[in-house]
């Protein structure tokens, strides 16, 4: 890590700039959590990380380039998503089974994420390229993954060729991720969790293959 964190103005960063600067961002993670991401002021990350404003600003340009460096680690982290479906069997009870490991594993990561997500969401909604190319980064690793699983299951014969891979898997995909920022949700329409999950993988098992699950 030595060598690679610089400070606004270019310098590297030692080992004790590294550890501020990763307490600094740790701080405002949890502030994120806590607080709406507009009332989040670089004096109170500060002051919640031990340290001055000036501190801050070595570091940082302001709250929002601390919060895309978080997002940009959230967005590796994302990437990983796309091991839940890459390679993965959609036939049989085995189509079944990596339906519902997808669901999980999406649900799971939105949830474990959720602040940063609100504001990632926000920021590219307002049109915030920089945003909305960490939403698509994530989104991504399921989508193309998705994409190639249709395009097999119709070299197989398993599934109509008149249906679009890519338009499938993004709208799943989508619909996953709304799913997913919605989840307290459900319980206003008497959902639990715990029914949301085999209901959803239903839907996405569906779109896939166009059939019923082997459960």
């Amino acid at each position: 890590m030595t060598g690679q964190v610089r400070t606004v103005d270019g310098r590297v960063a030692g080992r004790r700039g590294q550890a501020t600067r990763q307490k600094l961002l740790d701080c405002l993670s949890e502030m994120l959590s806590s607080s709406p991401y507009r009332d989040v002021k670089v004096i109170d990350v500060a002051r919640k990380a031990g340290t001055s404003p000036a501190t801050f600003y070595q570091y940082f340009p302001g709250v929002e380039g601390a919060v895309l460096e978080i997002a940009e680690e959230m967005a590796k982290e994302g990437a990983a998503l796309t091991e839940l479906v890459s390679g993965r069997a959609w036939v049989g009870k085995a189509g079944w089974q990596t339906a519902e490991e997808l669901v999980e594993g999406f649900l799971d990561f939105w949830r474990k994420n959720d602040a940063l997500l609100r504001v990632v969401d926000l920021g590219a909604a307002e049109g915030d390229k920089r945003f909305y190319k960490i939403r698509m980064k994530i989104l991504n690793s399921v989508t193309n993954s998705l994409t190639d699983a249709v395009k097999e299951l119709q070299s197989k014969g398993r599934v109509d060729k008149d249906v679009n891979p890519a338009a499938i898997a993004g709208a799943l995909v989508a619909m996953l991720a709304a799913v997913a920022s919605h989840q307290k949700g459900f319980s206003a329409w008497g959902v639990k969790q715990a029914e949301l999950k085999p209901n959803l993988a239903l839907l996405v098992h569906l779109g896939i293959t166009g059939k019923k699950p082997t459960k």
